[in-house]
């Protein structure tokens, strides 16, 4: 009987534990060809109402900017650097100073050369997100966008 009870206690801790991890952002990543060998690809943030992600651009002694980075491949060739739409921009008393960020949805772009018809290009995006309450250390996701 005390090993039941003891069951049922520690489930019903996990499922508190589980019910106080915040996830306020939802990543999706797609990929259009607008030429031959020319494609888009675009990294897009939904982001949960009453939080913020930043900018890539922000300065020193602020939140973590948003960054991308993607995986080497012979297959194709970066073409400039990801682009953003013009951010938010607001004075933060945490980090006493101006921040430029993006709150429910933002898509960035970053166009590609293709060295080869079909190919999956790899990545990861690197993001902090805060609310008027807290922020959440920074998160990575991962992305595999197939390109064909």
């Amino acid at each position: 009987m005390k090993k039941l009870i003891l069951m049922i206690a520690a489930v019903l801790t996990l499922g508190v534990v589980q019910a106080q991890i915040f996830d306020p952002v939802k990543w999706t990543f797609a990929a259009k060809k607008t030429g031959e060998e020319d494609v888009v690809l675009f990294l897009k943030a939904t982001i949960d109402n009453g939080w913020n992600i930043y900018s890539q651009h922000v300065g020193d002694g602020g939140p973590v900017p948003t960054s991308f980075s993607f995986t080497p491949s012979s297959d194709y060739q970066l073409v400039g650097k990801v682009l953003e739409p013009t951010p938010n921009k607001k004075f933060e008393k945490t980090f006493d100073m101006q921040v430029l960020y993006f709150s429910k949805e933002v898509v960035f772009q970053q166009k590609i050369k293709l060295k080869k018809g079909q190919t999956v290009i790899k990545g990861a995006v690197e993001f902090m997100v805060c609310n008027d309450k807290q922020c959440l250390p920074p998160d990575e996701k991962t992305f595999a966008i197939t390109v064909k």
